[in-house]
């Protein structure tokens, strides 16, 4: 299989075109699309694809959304591009009440298959309003998908799955990453939305985390891997109620680190719900059963520990 190194926001813009060969009714718009987009993550579609397909928009959120339900409600497939997740709060009626509403509100005759992609977390100095992580909003919200990914191979298939499903799907994309290179397969492997994925095999501690963190965790597995300690690393899906729970009945207390506010980790209710004691931190220590590991090693992080 040949494999090539790509940046996140390239394999992005990869599985954008693809998506767009694919299928006529696909197209892109939001802020700055046509010129790459604010990241990169929609390089060279314009050249490919021309002016009605890759669509820039006025500074107007509520307008992207907007339009982009009326769109799908026509048969199309549009891709909205909403640059920093920090001004989806401009949009929340049309995310909320209108594209997750519509298959409710018309007995299932409609859908509304549409896809927001949004930037999301800190890490660039980009200030208050352009590096809040939002997530735990929209997983209480019925009809609509969350999705994300930490790795550029797992972008492009997210991103692909989310394009071809049949609900309205949120893909965050951590703006941390962007520029971030790892492997890209030729072939992307099959993926379904609602499946969780175990990034890494461990028998003493399980780590849970989404986006951004999964580099990071697995950096810090293999670091205690080299003093003895097995970690397992795997992706946090709501809707995927065995793979993250079946091992943390084993091994006892798992690990979440989430790039948000810790205690809205959206993860916490599953593990909570399979009578699993979940610790959630950026700091301090945390202690399994194999002994006490600092979980700053895990979070990368200097934020004082949550209170109990």
């Amino acid at each position: 299989m040949v494999v090539t190194r790509l940046s996140y926001a390239r394999a992005i813009a990869l599985a954008l075109g693809e998506a767009m060969d694919a299928d006529q009714r696909v197209f892109v718009l939001g802020e700055d699309v046509a010129h790459g987009g604010a990241y990169g993550a929609t390089h060279a579609l314009l050249e490919r694809f021309g002016p009605e397909r890759v669509r820039d928009t006025p500074i107007s959120e509520a307008a992207i959304v907007g339009y982009s339900v009326g769109a799908a409600l026509a048969g199309m497939r549009p891709v909205a591009e909403i640059m920093h997740m920090d001004f989806i709060a401009c949009a929340m009626d049309q995310v909320v009440n209108q594209a997750a509403k519509v298959r409710y509100m018309s007995g299932g005759k409609a859908g509304a298959p549409l896809v927001i992609r949004t930037g999301t977390g800190g890490w660039l100095s980009a200030a208050a309003q352009h590096s809040q992580s939002l997530e735990a909003w929209f997983v209480h919200v019925p009809g609509i998908k969350v999705v994300t990914a930490g790795t550029p191979a797992d972008v492009r298939t997210v991103l692909r799955a989310a394009i071809a499903d049949e609900s309205p799907v949120l893909v965050i994309e951590s703006l941390s990453l962007y520029e971030r290179q790892d492997e890209v397969p030729e072939v992307p492997k099959e993926y379904r939305l609602g499946t969780a994925d175990v990034k890494r095999s461990g028998s003493d501690a399980t780590v849970v985390t989404w986006g951004a963190m999964v580099p990071r965790a697995l950096e810090a597995a293999d670091e205690l891997a080299a003093e003895g300690t097995q970690v397992e690393v795997s992706t946090c899906c709501r809707c995927d109620r065995g793979t993250a729970s079946r091992r943390t009945d084993d091994q006892g207390r798992p690990a979440v680190v989430p790039a948000s506010r810790l205690s809205a980790a959206p993860v916490i209710e599953r593990l909570a719900a399979r009578n699993t004691t979940a610790s959630a931190t950026s700091s301090g220590v945390m202690s399994w059963r194999s002994g006490s590991v600092p979980a700053s090693a895990l979070a990368g992080s200097s934020t004082p520990p949550m209170p109990p």
